[in-house]
């Protein structure tokens, strides 16, 4: 069946290429700052750079897609003959992104409904995918909007850090939530609450917060069907460990995912990442 909508997402969803272009999904990059140079997520920049950089303590900040990109975005979707877009993007707690989208999507030659998931990394990817699997049937936009909106609310995300230093510097947890999380040399069990990261647990060990973090996976699992994501930075035999014992233990696992975050995200989090996104099947 004709595809008459298009999906427009970012790439904070770290959707594997091969995805991507099966469905017909484009992603907007954002910007990575190393010291003075600009770089796209994705093509400029990976995320093991920005682990190397931020071991170094060298700066490192993040940036919005700017309006423009978007609107040349759209105008280049809306060519290919489609009479409407669903651009979906991650939580706008984190990011300027969404009000970039919308901006532009003033201006677009179709229709473009924009909206804020509350979600990112594979917890966006799934909402995108979502909607792309009603755009590939022959969907409305109003059905692939629903469709993601459905699998936003039943998704959650749930990960670890070796520290909570990045998180603060860059503003996406609050300073007093940082300073609970080092206190006593806790370490500190995260979750994606609300479009906003917020700490869940805290647990002496490392080895302690990634056995408890397998089982909140599971947990939340229960029995049903899901589909898994397991994201890292510069911890793949921690992800391995994960994904692992996620195969063995969730009776209902359909997909499972696993995957280095980008340079944005890892920027945020620093090397040690390890984390899952947990998405029933709606």
């Amino acid at each position: 069946m004709s595809r008459h909508v298009a999906i427009v997402t970012d790439s904070t969803a770290y959707l594997p290429q091969r995805t991507m272009e099966d469905h017909g999904i484009t992603a907007v990059p954002l910007t990575v700052v190393l010291g003075d140079r600009a770089l796209e997520e994705g093509t400029e920049i990976s995320a093991r750079s920005v682990a190397e950089a931020l071991q170094k303590r060298r700066s490192v900040t993040t940036s919005r897609p700017s309006p423009e990109l978007f609107a040349e975005t759209y105008r280049k979707v809306a060519e290919s003959g489609v009479t409407g877009i669903v651009s979906l993007h991650l939580s706008s707690e984190f990011s300027g992104t969404y009000d970039a989208a919308v901006m532009a999507a003033r201006q677009a030659p179709v229709p473009v409904r924009v909206v804020d998931t509350g979600m990112v990394a594979m917890a966006l990817g799934f909402c995108a995918l979502a909607a792309a699997e009603v755009a590939d049937s022959g969907g409305t936009v109003d059905e692939a909007v629903t469709a993601a909106e459905k699998r936003a609310a039943g998704t959650s995300a749930y990960f670890y850090v070796d520290t909570l230093d990045y998180l603060r510097r860059g503003g996406r947890i609050g300073a007093a939530q940082a300073l609970l999380g080092s206190a006593l040399a806790v370490k500190p069990l995260l979750q994606l609450d609300g479009g906003r990261i917020e700490l869940m647990e805290k647990v002496r060990t490392a080895s302690k917060a990634i056995a408890r973090l397998r089982e909140i996976v599971a947990e939340h699992a229960g029995g049903r069907q899901v589909d898994i994501a397991v994201h890292h930075l510069a911890a793949p035999e921690r992800a391995e460990a994960l994904s692992g014992w996620l195969r063995e233990h969730v009776p209902g696992l359909g997909e499972l995912h696993v995957s280095e975050v980008g340079a944005v995200i890892g920027a945020h989090t620093g090397p040690g990442l390890v984390g899952a996104v947990v998405s029933p099947r709606v």
